[in-house]
């Protein structure tokens, strides 16, 4: 049955005007049949064939338009109709936002593991639904259960979600990886720079737990809060598998949750590791109570930063625009729930770092990203005078260094040499004239 599986897999894609299908029935559907049906739904699926490969060659018969406007690889209905393999989810880690996407893919149906570091902690969850610390408030899906049991929550898993803070992934991941199945696919939800590397996610990954298998990475404007309440939230997904990104796509997305894909992972790398720096300089401009002007003027430039760090290494700019950037910059930025607004906003306000610290245990990526962020500029960036390209990128590190306070590096911005808007446009206009 396995070949004949796969014959049909091969005849719908190379053939898009006529499928034989060989299921019970022996049937002829073709392109005008409008009896046609979702034969694979009919077709027995081998336990062989791991699922995640089962799902890219369903992927492959997807693309001829005119079989059906889902993929087959998830097959769930607003019917609530089960996919046609077993999937489970584990998700890495017990932070706000791995609680948001463990909620997320609970309220598909879908067994959810959270591997969180403590079992006491773990109980609770299992027993009270809820989160002891994070959102303690929000209500978790039935289908959700802990355990910090790395063996018990992710030997049986379809798809791994890592939501670890990205200094702490490394260790994590170190811990874990004996337990992690060869060929898994992983979601990372993580953003930042790690400060010992000035690696991304994607390096991180690759380094812990090879290259043998496929990577996507979620970001956009999502605040953890409003996704467990149900709030219409856009988010990207990254890959080099698009088919991989579709299919997680698939997994994700709701009324109140759509996710697009892209296979620019620099470029989304970059947006959520970046935005979270530009978030401490708006809260540091608001704490100070320069006014909407200043923090809107900030704001702008600093995704200009972000553009010209992108095209140098790699991204695409209409991703930067997107969600991923300039998207996750404006929720960053401006809304109340940021983590990294507030801890600028506490030191514009003319707190010490190290009294925001020992105040709260949220941790604000935007802090540590910072610091790599100029290291890994200052490495990878070529040209003259780096500190004028990247003047807000430099500034918010040097007032975490304690080299100026917010007050002098907003004098520094307000003081520099008037340019061009940007510096892309000298080069556009020596090639127009």
């Amino acid at each position: 049955m396995n070949t004949i599986y796969f014959l049909q897999c091969l005849i719908a894609f190379v053939f898009p005007h006529i499928i034989y299908a060989f299921a019970p029935g022996g049937t002829l559907w073709t392109k005008n049949n409008v009896n046609f049906k979702k034969f694979l739904v009919k077709s027995p699926i081998s336990t062989d064939l791991h699922p995640s490969r089962v799902g890219r060659v369903e992927k492959h018969i997807e693309s001829t338009e005119w079989l059906w406007p889902r993929s087959t690889a998830l097959l769930m209905s607003s019917g609530g109709s089960p996919p046609p393999y077993p999937v489970r989810v584990a998700v890495i880690g017990g932070g706000n936002f791995a609680l948001a996407l463990a909620t997320v893919v609970a309220r598909q149906n879908i067994p959810t593991t959270l591997l969180i570091r403590s079992q006491e902690t773990a109980d609770v969850i299992n027993r009270e639904h809820r989160h002891p610390t994070y959102m303690s408030d929000v209500k978790l899906p039935k289908m959700v259960r802990a355990t910090a049991d790395p063996e018990s929550a992710l030997s049986d898993a379809t798809y791994i979600i890592h939501a670890v803070p990205v200094q702490y992934s490394r260790q994590f991941l170190d811990k874990v990886k004996n337990y992690v199945p060869a060929g898994v696919p992983v979601l990372s939800a993580s953003k930042g720079i790690e400060t010992t590397s000035l690696g991304f996610m994607a390096d991180i990954l690759k380094e812990c737990l090879g290259e043998d298998r496929s990577y996507a990475f979620l970001s956009g404007p999502s605040f953890a809060r409003e996704i467990c309440e149900g709030v219409a939230t856009a988010v990207v997904i990254a890959s080099e598998d698009l088919l991989l990104a579709d299919d997680l796509a698939d997994i994700l997305s709701s009324e109140n949750f759509r996710v697009f894909t892209t296979k620019d992972v620099i470029g989304v790398e970059i947006g959520g590791a970046v935005k979270n720096v530009i978030a401490l300089a708006a809260g540091m401009c608001e704490g100070l109570g320069l006014g909407t002007n200043a923090m809107s003027g900030l704001v702008t430039r600093g995704c200009a930063e972000m553009r010209r760090l992108g095209l140098a290494l790699g991204a695409r700019p209409s991703t930067l625009s997107g969600l991923s950037g300039v998207g996750d910059t404006f929720g960053t930025c401006f809304g109340p729930l940021s983590r990294n607004r507030k801890f600028g906003y506490r030191l514009g306000k003319g707190e010490t770092m190290e009294e925001i610290l020992a105040s709260t245990t949220e941790v604000a990526e935007g802090v540590e990203t910072s610091k790599a962020l100029v290291k890994m500029i200052k490495a990878r960036c070529k040209g003259y005078r780096l500190d004028l390209k990247f003047p807000i990128l430099f500034g918010v590190a040097d007032i975490l260094e304690g080299k100026q306070t917010p007050e002098d590096g907003l004098k520094g911005l307000m003081n520099m040499p008037m340019r061009m808007e940007s510096f892309d446009e000298r080069t556009w206009y020596t090639y127009r004239n």
